[in-house]
């Protein structure tokens, strides 16, 4: 019953992607188009449609504003923001850390694969750092427009070399 929902909910969007004309209707029945200026450029090729992919609800959760607990349970803080690389490679979060309702917080990047994300089934779920408490308060500060130092566990994190 399952795989029949998903099909038919992926088959909606794959109409509602393509238009009924690409499925069947003739181009006697199609609206006229406008005639071309002879100067105008030639007509593009159709683009081709997006792919369409199902996740389950349980197999995939945001992370900004989740809580970051260390594996000894202590709240490291939470997220509030993902740093990607130049390919759009996820490489870092930033982690909010410390302070008391937002009051003598700061900001700190973490490896991304420091982070894992085992328990996030639900909202109130936290991810889980692979730092100590202490590692995280020894960190720099984070700030925009600033070079990024990353904390990470040990031995996984590969230089980033950008070009100015």
């Amino acid at each position: 019953m399952r795989t029949k929902n998903l099909f038919t909910l992926a088959t909606v969007i794959i109409v509602g992607l393509y238009g009924a004309n690409s499925w069947g209707e003739s181009e006697a029945t199609a609206p006229a188009s406008p005639p071309q200026d002879s100067a105008a450029p030639a007509m593009k090729e159709p683009t081709r449609p997006p792919s369409v992919t199902i996740i389950g609800a349980s197999e995939a959760r945001g992370v900004l504003g989740r809580d970051v607990r260390s594996p000894a349970e202590e709240d490291m803080g939470r997220v509030v923001d993902v740093i990607v690389d130049r390919q759009g490679t996820v490489r870092a979060a930033v982690i909010d850390f410390g302070g008391f309702l937002g009051v003598g917080s700061r900001k700190i990047v973490v490896d991304w694969n420091a982070l894992h994300f085992g328990r996030v089934a639900n909202k109130g779920d936290s991810v889980t750092l692979e730092l100590t408490k202490e590692q995280v308060v020894a960190a720099p500060e984070y700030k925009e427009d600033t070079p990024i130092v990353v904390l990470g566990a040990a031995g996984s994190l590969q230089p980033w070399q950008f070009d100015h």
